[in-house]
């Protein structure tokens, strides 16, 4: 690489040196190499890689008076985040070369910009893997990407684990084979296996050989917890929740700069907003609320607020976790659970955004066991205990889709393309048989659909080029083109004018005329539903409902539930050597005096007998999803020989088994029932496989273009789209079998909401250890919040209360 260059030069007369990394990075862009930047947030990441390919650009094209046509394209996984990813790269771009252009292409792109475009694509364009997959359905897509040299994938580990890293995948084996000499590089700050990351980014067979660049830098991370006084011997999911407003409402008013509050979902950031308020009221205009359902202009403010410095504290989802450069956050706040390591390590990065400055997070737990699990995710996260995060395999939707993409965007043969799937890493191993399956759906929709026009989406020309026959399926195709399947959503709209944002239809649907509920940070009364939009007025009264958004509930990771054993552990030996311990001590010990502390070595079995009937809790710490799968599999085994009927409650440490007939716990001690035999065949005999891959269609037929969600300002309800789909697979059921989108519902059902090779590893994992089985005469401290999870379900929230009086009444009698 040159001692000197552009890039270089511009940092230096901004008094900037560079990093060790970043030098790592130009050196691999300038020999036209591949690669993954791992740094921590607010390292540098961007100027790293952009201005390493930016001195490679301008060597290879020394800027004129005209523009370049398009040279980089820059992914990023959210809107928000292109909007501040341009802004950075805009500023070298203008010093180094005034009359190269740059934009951006997402969503939220205005019409005259995109017409713009269309004319003409700027030198560096900033955009979305969906926004991407719609430009490869143009006809002339060859013609306008070919000339690409340099991509940036933005967040990696946001995206690989999921569909739309698949669709970014096959975009990138696309844009290859316009032009073979493309380089990828991807950015990521928490990732744990990061050779098989940049594998999957950038292709098993990448010449020359990517470079893996660890950025090292002394960034020093602060993780503490605001310890509630007084937790308790007893604690359920939500118990400390409310004590906890004062104290935050604390931390916020002693803080210099802003302070980013997260939560978890939509439904608590919405109601933490409130507390907020409620506990200060002198701060309305200085709180601000953010998710993803708010209108576009809301969240526009409240970004520009963080970057301005003028907002005390945001209150927000996922939607704020990812790397927008907010350099006046001085901390943040994690309601409840984090579940995962690494997106701890993500969002407490969202605090000291700059080279130097420290990033802190405060955890702020909800109930006791979130205490110790604070203390074991603050050691995690120093030790460096990343989750690991994997490319789906072959999901054959996204191929579908593709392939009527590329049948859009110029047309293909059929072993040309072959070809160049496979050189995705989700498609490493597709076979012949499955891609032609795949052609064979988008040409006639499969064995059962051959009647029907609509579903004959490509057609082979003499030359035995595939393309779209039809204008009238092209348009639905680019409408519908993304992974991201939601629920229908409805606009909510202020009777006298402006939008406040969008709610699932299923919430609406259940209010009735006058009900009030809290949205976007207002009191608002419901008025009427017209043309997909729910009217509401400001509320007069003082109470009202929260929205609840769909989506399964995050499940605790491997690496964090590991790690929270160990605390246990530590606890269990009679130490007590940090402050969140110290807190929960008084659980702690009332565990070891009614029943046993779980450690890494044990599993912990209670069992107690009840005027409902017979309880048994098993506590693996294996996260709520492999506990749903594992507590319907032992239900099952249990009732096979005799038969007998379960209600199950889970949560991220362990599940509860209840039944009022009394039933035999040999199988549970000698272990037997946890054998993995035949797992598969009994894990899909235990649930309603049938009803749960049913479900999982629903997206999956999104996806690969079977169900279509309606024209701008025609949206079709939810209840037409789950109708449509189930349609369609109760049709490939009973006239399609070998139809390989069901197997794939099937089989996302037992990897994603089963979480089938965990379940596993877990099973596995209980019978290598000791079982220590404990009779209760009460509930213990670990068991009490699975019963509460169950009496949630049936009970309101004054019956639940005075139940739990009466049991925390009868076992403090007993127990002292």
């Amino acid at each position: 690489m040159r001692s000197t260059s552009p890039g270089r030069e511009w940092m230096a007369a901004r008094g900037w040196q560079p990093f060790a990394f970043q030098r790592d990075v130009w050196r691999g862009v300038s020999e036209g190499r591949s690669g993954l930047l791992h740094a921590t947030t607010g390292a540098g990441k961007t100027y790293a890689v952009w201005l390493g390919m930016l001195d490679a650009l301008l060597q290879r094209h020394p800027p004129g008076r005209s523009a370049e046509p398009l040279r980089a394209l820059w992914l990023t996984p959210m809107r928000a985040l292109a909007a501040d990813t341009t802004r950075a790269l805009t500023q070298p771009l203008q010093d180094l070369a005034p009359n190269w252009t740059i934009g951006q292409r997402t969503g939220d792109t205005a019409a005259g910009e995109r017409a713009k475009q269309d004319r003409r694509f700027p030198t560096v364009l900033v955009t979305t893997p969906e926004s991407l997959s719609l430009m490869l359905t143009r006809e002339n897509s060859r013609d306008e990407l070919g000339a690409v040299e340099f991509v940036v994938v933005d967040e990696w580990h946001e995206l690989i684990g999921s569909k739309r890293g698949v669709q970014a995948q096959l975009a990138l084996a696309r844009l290859r084979r316009f032009n073979p000499g493309l380089v990828t590089w991807g950015l990521s700050a928490t990732l744990g296996n990061l050779e098989e990351a940049m594998k999957v980014l950038c292709g098993e067979a990448a010449q020359p050989s990517p470079v893996l660049v660890r950025g090292k830098i002394d960034k020093q991370l602060v993780i503490d917890t605001l310890i509630p006084p007084d937790p308790g011997k007893y604690s359920w999911a939500g118990h400390l929740g409310k004590r906890m407003q004062e104290p935050v409402v604390d931390e916020i008013a002693r803080a210099e700069g802003t302070t980013l509050v997260f939560t978890n979902v939509r439904s608590q950031a919405e109601i933490w907003y409130q507390l907020l308020l409620e506990a200060r009221p002198e701060w309305a205009g200085q709180i601000a609320l953010h998710h993803g359902s708010l209108d576009r202009a809301t969240r526009e403010w409240v970004e520009l607020g963080l970057k301005d410095g003028t907002l005390r504290a945001v209150v927000a989802t996922s939607s704020l976790d990812l790397g927008v450069d907010f350099l006046p956050v001085e901390r943040v706040l994690q309601i409840g659970s984090a579940k995962g390591v690494a997106r701890i390590m993500q969002r407490a990065g969202r605090s000291g955004h700059a080279p130097g400055r420290a990033s802190r997070l405060t955890l702020v737990p909800t109930n006791t066991m979130e205490i110790i699990e604070a203390a074991a995710a603050r050691c995690a996260a120093y030790e460096g205990r990343i989750e690991r995060r994997e490319s789906p395999a072959k999901p054959l939707d996204v191929l579908v889709q593709h392939v009527v993409t590329i049948a859009l965007g110029g047309g293909f043969t059929s072993d040309e393309l072959f070809d160049e799937v496979r050189t995705a890493w989700a498609y490493r191993t597709l076979t012949r048989e499955e891609f032609d399956w795949a052609l064979t759906f988008c040409e006639r929709g499969g064995e059962s659909l051959a009647a029907y026009p609509d579903y004959h989406r490509i057609r082979r020309n003499d030359e035995g080029v595939w393309h779209v026959p039809d204008r009238g399926i092209a348009r639905r195709h680019r409408m519908s083109v993304g992974t991201i399947v939601s629920d229908a959503s409805m606009q909510v709209k202020y009777l006298s004018g402006g939008t406040l944002g969008t709610i699932e239809e299923g919430f609406i649907a259940r209010l009735r005329k006058g009900d009030c509920f809290y949205f976007a940070g207002k009191l608002l009364e419901f008025v009427r539903v017209q043309e997909m939009a729910a009217y509401v007025r400001r509320a007069t009264r003082n109470k009202g409902t929260v929205p609840t958004w769909s989506g399964s509930k995050m499940a605790l990771s491997t690496e964090l539930g590991d790690a929270v054993l160990e605390m246990m552990q530590t606890a269990a030996a009679g130490r007590y050597p940090h402050p969140e311990l110290q807190a929960a001590r008084p659980m702690l010990e009332t565990q070891a005096r009614l029943s046993r502390i779980p450690t890494p070595l044990t599993v912990l079995v209670e069992s107690l007998r009840s005027r409902e009937g017979q309880h048994l809790y098993i506590h693996p710490f294996a996260g709520r999803h492999v506990h749903l799968g594992l507590a319907s599999l032992l239900a099952w085994r249990l009732a096979r020989d005799r038969p007998n009927t379960f209600s199950i409650s889970v949560n991220d440490y362990g599940f509860e088994l209840v039944s009022a007939e009394p039933f035999d716990l040999a199988p549970v001690r000698d272990k037997g029932i946890f054998a993995t035999g035949d797992l598969l065949h009994d894990v899909l005999d235990s649930l309603n496989s049938s009803e749960l891959a049913q479900r999982r269609f629903r997206e999956i037929a999104r996806v690969a273009g079977l169900v279509f969600a309606g024209y701008p300002g025609q949206p079709k309800s939810m209840r037409q789209l789950q109708a449509s789909s189930g349609l369609f697979y109760e049709v490939f059921r009973k006239y399609d079998r070998g139809n390989l989108l069901l197997s794939q519902a099937e089989q996302e059902v037992l990897s994603q909401e089963l979480e089938i090779l965990r379940l596993r590893s877990t099973m596995e994992r209980i019978r290598e250890r000791e079982l220590v089985l404990v009779e209760l005469r009460h509930p213990s401290p670990m068991s009490l919040p699975l019963m509460v999870e169950r009496f949630r379900e049936k009970l309101t929230t004054e019956q639940l209360s005075t139940r739990l009086d009466r049991i925390l009444r009868d076992m403090e009698r007993d127990t002292r």
